[in-house]
């Protein structure tokens, strides 16, 4: 038998779960993305050390993608249009501007889906891209594949951009993010 007090506590950790995975997608990932395409030109974002890599823009499109699939239509309902290998095959011809006004697009509606989704459904089982699967993972699928791609924009961004991407002020000690700091 479970007492309140657990019961509660497991309300608390699955609430507290999902408002992680949507700070993490907004307010982490997505802001680092921004300023990697800020030091970019459209001919690097489409650049790709070799034919089997990817470019930045191909795992723009891939982000958005995802993120569409597992969160917006996987549990929220959306109709799922997604032609996966579509993301990959793309080479160049789509500005800058417009992928991250997309992905933008998406982590919104990935968001939205988040902060509406209740964390009692948190086990129940969906069926995303051909798998059954738990929102829970769903969740922690497109979080953790959203910080693994996030990672090699960024990699990739000072590879060719040649600079500091200066994500942290320490100045007072502690980090503070720079795209949360006055201008």
């Amino acid at each position: 038998m479970t007492t309140p007090s657990a019961e509660f506590s497991r309300a608390g950790v699955s609430e507290s779960f999902i408002v992680e995975a949507r700070r993490l997608l907004l307010e982490e990932y997505l802001p680092k993305i921004e300023r990697c395409l800020e030091k970019l030109t459209d001919e690097q974002v489409w650049w790709r050390p070799n034919p089997e890599s990817n470019s930045i823009g191909n795992l723009l499109l891939h982000l958005s993608g995802n993120a569409q699939q597992w969160i917006v239509c996987g549990l929220g309902n959306a109709i799922d249009q997604r032609q996966r290998q579509t993301e990959f095959d793309q080479r160049e011809g789509i500005p800058r501007e417009k992928l991250l006004g997309n992905l933008r697009k998406t982590v919104s509606e990935v968001g939205e889906v988040l902060l509406r989704f209740e964390p009692s459904r948190l086990l129940e089982e969906y069926h995303i891209q051909g798998t059954s699967s738990t929102a829970l993972a769903a969740i922690f699928h497109v979080t953790e594949h959203f910080s693994m791609h996030t990672g090699q924009i960024i990699l990739l961004t000072k590879m060719l951009a040649g600079v500091d991407l200066v994500f942290y002020d320490l100045s007072s000690g502690t980090p503070v993010h720079t795209w949360e700091q006055p201008k």
